[in-house]
Parts: C-alpha cells; structure tokens; sequence
C-alpha cells in the first residue's frame, strides 16, 4: 500500500462526518477513493495513530482508516 493506490473499502464503517450528510451515520462500505498520506508522523516525531490510512473519495471528503478496511484496486 503506497500513496496514490486506488483502494476500496472492504469493511462497514460507519462515518458521521460526510458533507452531504453530516452528523448522521452514513456507511462507506464498498466505496473507491485514493490513498494520499499515513499519519505515522506528526512534527517530525513517529506516531502510533489508530487510523494511519488517509483516503480521499471525493473533494470535500476524507476518512481515516484502518489498513485492514481497505483493499488495493489492481
């Protein structure tokens, strides 16, 4: 898994932060968007974060996840 793969969500995860439908539970279970960035560092200093996959799925909406929820499209 790198920055730039083209992922899919494997797993139900349940958001609350979508534009479109904030504050209620939306599910993005089987949706596709684009690694850009781990959080495994923050000032320069290594992290260990819960949620280290940074995926965009559109211009407004991002999601941390976990490694397992994901899977690299070919």
């Amino acid at each position: 898994m790198k920055i730039g793969d083209r992922v899919r969500i494997i797993e139900s995860v349940i958001v609350y932060h979508h534009p479109e439908h904030r504050g209620q539970p939306l599910d993005i279970k089987d949706r596709e968007g684009e690694i850009v960035s781990f959080a495994n560092e923050w000032q320069g200093k290594a992290i260990s974060a819960n949620f280290p996959v940074v995926v965009k799925f559109d211009k407004k909406f991002r999601a941390h996840l976990r490694p397992d929820e994901v899977e690299v499209l070919s």
